[in-house]
């Protein structure tokens, strides 16, 4: 797993925490905050993931 794409997961599963955690003391608006970076986060991930399965299928074929 690349590194940057590890990074990426961390902080997603982080804001996912912080978001239930803001939901359930009642802060609505920044768990809405949180909820977003944490879809910036996974989305990171996948791009990260992918980016470095690429060259390694361009090797093999």
């Amino acid at each position: 797993m690349p590194r940057l794409a590890l990074y990426a997961l961390i902080v997603c599963v982080l804001a996912v925490v912080a978001a239930v955690l803001s939901f359930v003391r009642g802060g609505v608006l920044i768990g809405v905050v949180w909820v977003l970076l944490a879809g910036l986060s996974s989305n990171m991930c996948w791009y990260y993931l992918k980016r470095g399965r690429a060259p390694r299928r361009s090797v093999r074929s």
